[in-house]
């Protein structure tokens, strides 16, 4: 697997990352089993940083879509663990993983795909004690029809 500087990025608009995160999110919750608290969706993009920090000026960027999902204290331990049973069959491999009542966030799952580099994250959510957080990230995104800029 090439790891080069200069080595193509993925290509996606804007709209379409964001219309991507949001399925996820969506299928998340349902796995989950809860509902999403409309209120709480947050939609972010972000200048891609390479090694060093540098920025392009050809327009990629990095996307998060993050979203609360209304459920129990109860049922959030097995909620996180139907989330990572769910990713792993699609690929995706656990970086970070705990459910331990003594630690605050309590349930908490961080997984990424080992080629695509989206990542997941599920974990409970301090401030509401009935609310599970999703995230979502996509990879560093170069838009449609943008020449990439070479370093």
């Amino acid at each position: 697997m090439s790891s080069g500087v200069n080595d193509p990025l993925p290509r996606m608009s804007r709209e379409d990352a964001e219309a991507w995160a949001a399925h996820w999110i969506e299928s998340l919750a349902r796995t989950t089993g809860g509902e999403i608290d409309e209120g709480t969706k947050k939609i972010n993009f972000f200048d891609c940083l390479g090694k060093n920090d540098e920025i392009a000026e050809d327009g990629r960027f990095d996307h998060s879509y993050s979203a609360r999902v209304v459920l129990s204290p109860e049922a959030r331990t097995q909620a996180v663990i139907d989330i990572r049973d769910t990713l792993e069959e699609k690929g995706f491999e656990v970086t970070s993983y705990r459910s331990d009542p003594s630690l605050t966030p309590a349930n908490m799952l961080r997984m990424r795909h080992p080629e695509d580099h989206q990542s997941v994250t599920a974990e409970d959510f301090a401030e509401n004690e009935n609310h599970l957080l999703l995230i979502v990230r996509t990879p560093c995104l170069l838009p449609p029809d943008v020449e990439q800029q070479q370093f």
